[in-house]
């Protein structure tokens, strides 16, 4: 299992399923990675098409195989509308060191809902095989 900082790029979305019916929805991004969670801003008022262009780093550890992108909109009175999700596998990043900016299609109940660009580069640590997870 490879050691190392994950960073991950969130670029945009497009064709998102609109949650709302009289407002623009305000979609924002939740990235995990095994146990590290992290969020990108709201995107207010970008509705079907929103941008981010933000980097997040993540560290790699023991059981981080994939990263799990969670698409919602942000409401104020009321709980957050889940719009989408997709999870991706780690194993190219890990082999290749980087996976360039792809866009990947998002789900909801298996159904197709958009897509989001994302980039991914890994940066390997050396580690000596006593060292321990905390």
């Amino acid at each position: 299992m490879p050691y190392g900082q994950l960073e991950v790029y969130i670029g945009y979305a497009r064709g998102l399923e609109d949650q709302n019916w009289l407002t623009d929805m305000n979609p924002y991004v939740v990235i995990t990675c095994h146990t590290e969670e992290k969020k990108t801003s709201t995107a207010s008022g970008e509705g079907e098409n929103p941008e981010w262009n933000d980097s997040f780093l993540f560290t790699v550890t023991r059981g981080c195989d994939e990263v799990h992108i969670k698409i919602m909109d942000e409401n104020t009175f009321q709980d957050d509308d889940f719009i989408g999700e997709t999870t991706i596998q780690l194993e190219e990043v890990f082999r290749e060191g980087e996976v360039e900016a792809t866009m990947y299609d998002l789900y909801n109940d298996d159904e197709n809902c958009g897509s989001i660009k994302i980039g991914l580069t890994f940066t390997r640590e050396e580690r000596d095989e006593c060292d321990e997870d905390y």
